[in-house]
């Protein structure tokens, strides 16, 4: 499956069930910048973090390789999302205060990336990148996720996965990395939202595209008893990821 089809399929779905990102993770940024005038959200999706940013800079210009997940994206006064490959983004030069990668470093062609953020920062601009792991409820739920659905569908994710879940200390940024204070990333849930999300998996499409979606089925069944209620909201919490750099003229790539 080509990367901008995977992100093209059910990208409804992906605007409905993917998490938001803390407020607190937003002002912080912006409080790194020099200025706040433009931020650049790369591979937007459908503008989870795009929407944040724009509580704190006057304009965002949001990119996303899909087409599906632009026509999904929050419109909001102050955001202008466009078409693109985040490797080759049309911004000008040295005209963006921040760049953002929320949910998607993994998927990027990393040393084209890093030299287009070169390119369009401002100097002594902010690059950030975050995102989170699997979502954790209680050793019940977190067993059967990982019996149920992660081993039945773990030959399915790209290598590309891995990065993110090592909370990508096997990549090496280009920026002078800066203090990182911890985020909680908390959302109440019903048993069917919950399981809305695990069906944006990249790994989940890609098994239930080879071999259907029973697995899934039966797993929300048996998941009925453990929850107790299924409307009934829980805990789900995530490991979140960051990673904050400043472009100085000492590491920049000439």
């Amino acid at each position: 499956m080509e990367l901008h089809s995977l992100f093209n399929d059910k990208s409804d779905l992906y605007q409905q069930a993917r998490p938001s990102y803390p407020a607190e993770l937003f002002k912080y940024l912006a409080s790194l910048c020099q200025n706040n005038c433009v931020a650049w959200d790369a591979a937007c999706g459908n503008g989870q973090a795009s929407i944040g940013l724009a509580n704190y800079f006057d304009s965002v210009l949001a990119t996303d390789v899909s087409t599906a997940q632009i026509s999904n994206a929050q419109a909001r006064d102050g955001i202008e999302y466009r078409i693109a490959r985040s490797e080759y983004s049309g911004l000008a030069n040295g005209s963006v205060d921040l760049v953002c990668v929320a949910q998607a470093l993994h998927w990027f062609e990393l040393e084209s990336f890093w030299l287009e953020v070169h390119r369009v920062l401002k100097p002594n601009g902010v690059f950030t990148a975050f995102g989170y792991n699997f979502p954790i409820i209680d050793s019940a739920m977190d067993a059967l996720l990982q019996n149920q659905i992660l081993n039945i569908i773990e030959p399915y994710w790209a290598e590309n996965n891995r990065l993110i879940w090592n909370r990508y200390r096997d990549i090496n940024f280009p920026f002078e990395t800066l203090p990182m204070p911890s985020f909680k990333l908390e959302l109440n849930w019903t048993l069917d939202q919950y399981f809305a999300f695990i069906r944006t998996f990249s790994a989940a499409r890609r098994c239930i595209q080879s071999q259907g979606d029973d697995f899934l089925k039966q797993a929300h069944k048996n998941a009925h008893d453990i929850w107790n209620n299924p409307m009934k909201p829980k805990t789900v919490a995530f490991d979140f990821v960051l990673y904050v750099g400043r472009l100085t003229q000492s590491n920049r790539i000439k």
